[in-house]
């Protein structure tokens, strides 16, 4: 019975502080608390007195259901809480626990404990003998002791400090549940989303979602209506608040990634006040997944990843369906497990991402897909970290400034059919004879070609002017032009490309097609000039074709089999063209060389 904390037990009933108290779990069970959520509540043993007011924080619960808390086992409380129920009975909830002595290797209960419950008249431990072996002594027996301290009857001071106005004691995140009305916690914003509106029968609406952190962990915090006028030019990212008085509720998973059961909505009793000193709060926390490791993971997965950016594209703009214009830009990540993942940024972060000098990007909360095999989307509710002030942002950027920087890389993202912005590096001989295109879906690849001929009849035509219709118009011979796809007639129309092109490289040759802005990208001029320069100087027309010849560009292509009249071939259609990054081209050069080297 020496190696447990006697009176830890009465110390804690009385809600005093006890430190790295060392006592033996004597029961754990499951309850139902009502509103979804599982809790475990635990009865604890000093050896003298024994308790069964302990609960299990949620973030613990893996603990209770991978048996590592189990009957007999030995146990540090490292962290807790001590909560006053309304009914004035006090709850000890568990933050973290070391178990320093699984259950098999103990072989019952140690002493004869005493339950203890509120209210008990408690008998006071003999005193202790003077020839007991020190304190000192015992801990070296268990390493798992260090720490330990006797002095249970003094309440030690406490970790958590006080709020601005001294009316209540700052709480852990981790105690945080339903059945508490008065408490304050103090937390750092990492995410806060922009503010959202909402129009139904019901009425209108309008809300802004954060999440935040302290030592013990992370919620996410909803305000709606008048919640969001009060709070949300208050609230900064990165900065600490004190925070009183919100509403909790079981989390809904569908809809957030952060790790807690509960979830919390701001009221009009709700307050948030600055906090000045704030240096122990923490900034982030993240469970990073290796790159490598997502091809393990489950589809639609929410994970931290992080990783050095090796390339950029540029920002598109797509229509939803309910006909709203929203901006992408795709980034390729890759860490030191030599692997690629393709990752979508979506609206502001895409406008604002800036991808040069290829920094460290880290990404809480994105969402796995297993589009194109595995990709990685930032939604609203991801917090993106650009260089961060980490441990791991410094480690893969030494790692990647010595010799990440001459890898490929494997692209996880790399397979057939998907499209979509994804590098799937070819030769023209690789295209004829991995007989890509010849599946049930097209197949798309990326390749270094030189124009060779341009064909430059009938690559231009009159189509019609509306924003989004590019039919080819009827000249009606009175000054109008009829769109059979719109019904209509107008005075006037415009020119888009269709150009022939037969590319090659140093393997075979290939002709591929280029609609308007990828033959716009090959002939340097845009299609209103180029038709206007057919009309009026056709000398000139055809010096820009000429010198538009034997130029080099990166080609991403879409193939498919195709069949009319009978008769089955490829038809190659460019998707985009960039120009040729030769340092990067070089690098992925010198990475295949090394790569045949070593077979």
């Amino acid at each position: 019975m020496a190696m447990l904390s006697e009176g830890a037990i009465q110390a804690l009933s009385k809600g005093d502080s006890v430190a790295d108290a060392v006592l033996q779990l004597v029961n754990i069970r499951k309850i139902d608390s009502g509103n979804g959520a599982i809790r475990f509540r635990v009865m604890m043993s000093d050896g003298l007195h024994s308790m069964s007011s302990f609960m299990l924080s949620t973030q613990l619960n893996f603990m209770a259901e991978e048996n590592v808390l189990a009957p007999n086992c030995i146990c540090i409380l490292k962290k807790h809480v001590t909560n006053i129920l309304k009914d004035k009975r006090r709850v000890v909830v568990i933050l973290e626990i070391e178990v320093i002595k699984p259950a098999q290797m103990v072989s019952g209960r140690i002493g004869d404990p005493i339950p203890l419950t509120e209210g008990t008249k408690v008998q006071q431990s003999a005193p202790i003998p003077e020839n007991r072996q020190p304190l000192q002594q015992q801990q070296n027996k268990n390493e798992g002791l260090k720490g330990f301290t006797r002095d249970f009857g003094k309440k030690t001071p406490s970790a958590m400090p006080s709020t601005p106005g001294g009316s209540s004691k700052v709480v852990p995140i981790a105690s945080l549940n339903p059945y508490q009305s008065k408490w304050t916690i103090r937390a750092r914003v990492t995410n806060k989303t922009s503010i959202r509106t909402w129009s139904n029968s019901r009425g209108d609406g309008k809300l802004f979602s954060m999440e935040i952190l302290d030592e013990s962990g992370e919620i996410r915090v909803t305000g709606f209506n008048q919640e969001v006028d009060k709070f949300f030019g208050l609230v900064e990212v990165g900065k600490v608040y004190y925070i009183s008085k919100g509403s909790l509720k079981i989390a809904n998973k569908q809809y957030t990634s952060v790790k807690n059961d509960y979830e919390m909505s701001l009221n009009g009793e709700s307050t948030i006040i600055p906090c000045e000193d704030a240096v122990d709060v923490p900034v982030i926390q993240c469970d990073f997944v290796s790159i490598g490791d997502l091809e393990n993971r489950e589809k639609d997965s929410i994970i931290d990843v992080i990783g050095v950016c090796k390339s950029v594209d540029e920002v598109t703009r797509l229509t939803t369906k309910s006909n709203k214009e929203v901006s992408k830009r795709t980034v390729n990540l890759i860490d030191m497990s030599g692997k690629l993942v393709t990752v979508t940024l979506w609206g502001d972060e895409a406008e604002k991402f800036d991808g040069s000098g290829q920094p460290i990007l880290a990404i809480k909360a994105a969402k796995l897909s297993d589009f194109g095999g595995r990709s990685i989307s930032a939604s609203f509710s991801s917090t993106l970290m650009i260089n961060p002030d980490i441990p791991e942002a410094y480690k893969l950027r030494g790692w990647y400034d010595k010799e990440g920087h001459a890898l490929d890389g494997q692209s996880l993202t790399e397979v057939r059919g998907s499209g979509g912005g994804i590098t799937n590096w070819k030769t023209l001989s690789d295209v004829k004879t991995e007989h890509l295109g010849h599946g049930d879906k097209a197949d798309y690849y990326t390749c270094i070609a030189t124009i060779v001929y341009l064909r430059k009849e009938n690559c231009l035509y009159q189509a019609c002017p509306s924003q989004d219709c590019n039919k080819k118009v009827v000249d009606q011979h009175n000054g109008m032009f009829r769109c059979e796809k719109c019904d209509k007639e107008f005075p006037n129309f415009k020119y888009r490309l269709i150009l022939s092109a037969n590319v090659a490289d140093y393997a075979d040759n290939q002709w591929v097609t280029c609609f308007q802005e990828s033959a716009e990208a090959i002939l340097g001029q845009n299609a209103a000039y180029l038709g206007q320069l057919k009309d009026s100087n056709e000398t000139a027309f055809d010096e820009i074709f000429q010198q538009a010849n034997f130029n080099t560009f990166v080609f991403r292509s879409r193939v498919k089999l195709e069949t009319y009249n009978d008769e089955s071939r490829i038809k190659a259609t460019v998707m985009e063209v960039k120009p040729v990054d030769h340092k990067e081209y070089s690098l992925r050069l010198i990475s295949n060389i090394r790569k045949l080297a070593a077979q």
